[in-house]
């Protein structure tokens, strides 16, 4: 594998750098180049992948440690010999601070100079062999982050699946609900892992529905004050089925399960929070959930039209929801009505 590693030689002396050449074309490596004056060799390394380089120190228009330097910019793991023409401890450690891996003293003594070789290309090729194996561990890892990450998504989709076969919401409501939510999460300057957190855990708002009897959940006339608790009892539900969860989707979804329904006067339920009191979650989850329960036909109510409920939306601020979060909706209207217009039943 050392004898595939790409090689520069840079010495200004030709005498000396027909000797290194002679040397490492004797000892069969075969990927090599070698310069006279280092802006050359520079400009070639800038070009070209490059794994070894083997420099004089003393040289016009650029010493062998600037050469060095700039090299090692562009290949950090670049291993190197530095050729000196006496024990100078100032440039040795000049040197060292640039990242040199090995030095020789002239004259260049072809044995040690042979085995000084060997060294630093067995070094690079394992430093190769290592990188290699980083990057296809990295890549593997992606690769069943992003299976296990499909895994979830699809348990959060089947949840809110679930939740449909009880409830006359239908999956273009749950999309609906799902994507306004992100999008003033993302007005609300919330990072982009909050947003997504939001856009899979708002699906589970009304997962607390499976709990409730079909007889009220389906009725088409108005709930009695009896039927209409029992309808509350949803939410709580919700809370319960997702408690204690591990998963940030799930934990996200239980906070937006429990508190969707309270109003920012305190007049909501299942606890009567009040103002920022209410998770942030459950506030941005409230102003998309209604919005498109009003403009969604349910079996008790038709539809109502985009303006008429934008218009309640407006009237309810301070009251039922965050002012500051139906601010940010009526500011993001035109991606609120592509994502109305995108989701629509079939």
């Amino acid at each position: 594998m050392s004898n595939k590693l790409n090689i520069v030689i840079v010495d200004d002396e030709l005498v000396n750098l027909l000797l290194l050449e002679s040397i490492v074309q004797d000892e069969g490596y075969k990927n090599f180049v070698t310069f006279n004056n280092a802006p050359e060799a520079l400009k070639y390394i800038q070009n070209n992948e490059v794994d070894v380089l083997i420099t004089d120190f003393n040289m016009p228009q650029m010493d062998g440690i600037e050469l060095l330097e700039q090299s090692k910019a562009i290949y950090n793991d670049l291993v190197s010999i530095m050729i000196t023409a006496n024990h100078d401890n100032v440039v040795m450690h000049k040197a060292l601070q640039a990242g040199v891996t090995e030095f020789l003293v002239k004259p260049v003594t072809p044995l040690v100079f042979k085995l000084r070789l060997k060294n630093i290309l067995e070094l690079k090729a394992s430093l190769n062999l290592t990188h290699n194996f980083n990057q296809l561990l990295s890549k593997k890892v992606k690769e069943t982050t992003a299976l296990l990450q499909k895994s979830e998504y699809e348990s959060l989709e089947v949840l809110s699946k679930a939740a449909e076969y009880k409830d006359p919401e239908t999956a273009s409501h749950i999309a609906r609900v799902s994507h306004y939510s992100k999008l003033l999460a993302k007005a609300y300057g919330l990072s982009a892992k909050e947003q997504e957190v939001i856009y899979y855990a708002a699906p589970l708002h009304d997962i607390g529905k499976i709990g409730i009897n079909d007889a009220i959940l389906l009725k088409p006339g108005k709930l009695t004050q009896e039927e209409f608790a029992q309808m509350q009892e949803h939410s709580a539900i919700g809370a319960k089925i997702l408690k204690k969860k591990e998963n940030p989707y799930l934990q996200a979804g239980e906070i937006i399960a429990l508190t969707h329904h309270e109003k920012y006067n305190g007049k909501g339920y299942p606890k009567g929070l009040q103002g920022k009191n209410i998770p942030l979650y459950g506030r941005i989850v409230a102003v998309a959930d209604v919005f498109d329960a009003l403009t969604s036909k349910r079996p008790y109510k038709e539809a109502w039209s985009f303006e008429k409920a934008l218009n309640l939306l407006i009237e309810e601020k301070e009251k039922h929801f965050d002012p500051q979060v139906v601010e940010y909706f009526v500011e993001n209207l035109e991606e609120i009505k592509k994502i109305y217009e995108r989701f629509q039943e079939d």
